[in-house]
């Protein structure tokens, strides 16, 4: 037999199509950030650096080595938002939202790739679904600018409080973390002012918690009864992830920490990336609260990143059932046979990225603390934005090594594996072997 003939072909599957187009909008996103329209006059920009910043805004993280509003003109602050949009909605969600407004219907091959972009079950109903994700999208978001514009109103003139608020609305809602108020401060000037951490919070919440989800919540009137098993998990997760990392973080913090601040970090751990207080001063024991729920995450189908929260509730429910001997059951429901396999195989992917990640930026960055490079390469795997402020001191392998763990973090370890994996399925079984667990 021809040994040619056995070798396994590359085949165009939803996974890669969504990989190929992430890729190809960093790429796209970092030769427009290098013109000169977008650089201001004087500032110098390396490649890498607009390379760094295409891949932070286009995987949603809010990690920058250079200060967006110092080095970026007005054009070049429009394309990073131009980038956000596109990297919350997802690559995928705007073809096909440009495909739908130009009146094509997507074949099966399109209507596959959403649906997997998504993590939508159903076939049917996709151009239905990418509507109403476009529509709350922007409704949403101008919520967000309009209530946010009479807080940068007092700072800044009309017109140009107009563009900070929108670029705000736009960071929050899609989970960024970028602003454009100059000097790397991002919210700490805005530390007291209840209306926009309050106006932060709420569009960071909706971003996390996944466009099925609003969906579901608004077509049931707010009933919890006729909710899914899926969207009582993920709301009833992220109100106990809230809550907890709100008083964990003030514990920690101390009186260094107020309230406002805390519930602000506890939020934007849901991979936002927003602060008003800088993390250098942190405690040990603040950055490991952080980590933690920054490695947990936001929701499937949202605009944040980490291993999800319905993978961790499955996680620790699988744990449950294997220490207790009882069934994988919750909210009148039993959890799907493959939840806690592959809830696993995705916390093991994610915690060997960030393992990889720390270890490889420790090598190129010996200088470095240990805690700053977990906690920037966790903040960059769950594409977040939190820093303890080492990115812009980075070297070039460094930030080379940061924009890899940004883009397998937007893509997810699940779509990481399959986009690489080949299978000619299985051609021999073997016999069950004895193997002792614990």
């Amino acid at each position: 037999m021809d040994r040619h003939k056995r070798r396994p072909k590359i085949k165009i599957t939803p996974a890669r199509v969504i990989a190929a187009g992430f890729a190809a909008a960093i790429l796209i996103g970092s030769g427009l950030l290098m013109l000169p329209v977008s650089v201001r006059a004087g500032v110098t920009l390396r490649y890498i650096d607009a390379l760094y910043t295409s891949t932070s805004a286009v995987c949603v993280t809010g990690l920058i080595a250079v200060d967006a509003a110092d080095t970026f003109t007005a054009f070049g602050q429009t394309v990073i938002a131009v980038l956000i949009q596109i990297g919350g909605l997802g690559v995928t969600s705007v073809g096909a939202g440009i495909i739908i407004a130009t009146g094509r219907r997507m074949n099966l091959r399109e209507r596959n790739v959403v649906r997997e972009a998504l993590n939508f079950d159903s076939g049917s109903g996709v151009r239905r679904l990418v509507k109403s994700i476009f529509a709350t999208t922007a409704v949403i978001e101008l919520a967000g600018a309009v209530l946010s514009y009479p807080v940068f109103a007092r700072d800044h003139g009309a017109l140009h409080a107009v563009g900070i608020s929108v670029f705000h609305s736009i960071a929050a809602f899609n989970n960024a973390g970028f602003d454009i108020l100059g000097g790397g401060t991002n919210l700490i000037p805005y530390r007291d002012s209840v209306l926009l951490n309050l106006t932060t919070c709420a569009l960071i919440f909706f971003g996390g918690i996944g466009f099925l989800v609003i969906r579901e919540v608004g077509e049931k009137r707010f009933r919890w009864r006729k909710f899914s098993m899926h969207t009582r998990v993920v709301l009833s997760v992220s109100a106990v992830l809230l809550a907890a990392g709100t008083v964990l973080l003030k514990i920690s913090e101390g009186d260094s920490l107020g309230w406002l601040d805390a519930m602000l970090f506890s939020f934007s751990t849901r991979t936002a990336g927003f602060s008003t207080v800088p993390l250098s001063g942190f405690s040990n024991a603040g950055l490991c609260v952080l980590n933690v729920l920054m490695f947990i995450g936001a929701s499937p189908g949202s605009t944040g990143g980490g291993v999800k929260t319905s993978t961790f509730f499955a996680l620790l429910r699988g744990i449950r059932s294997a220490a207790t001997n009882t069934g994988e059951s919750a909210f009148r429901y039993s959890l799907p046979r493959s939840a806690f396999r592959k809830a696993a195989v995705i916390v093991m992917i994610g915690l060997s990225v960030v393992l990889t990640g720390t270890f490889l930026i420790s090598l190129a960055e010996p200088a470095l603390p240990l805690r700053d490079v977990l906690t920037e390469v966790v903040s960059a795997f769950a594409t977040v934005g939190l820093s303890t402020g080492i990115t812009p001191t980075l070297g070039t392998a460094a930030k080379l090594i940061s924009v890899a763990i940004m883009y397998m973090g937007r893509l997810g370890p699940m779509t990481i594996v399959t986009v690489w994996y080949f299978s000619l399925g299985e051609r021999v079984s073997y016999p069950e072997g004895d193997l002792v667990i614990g």
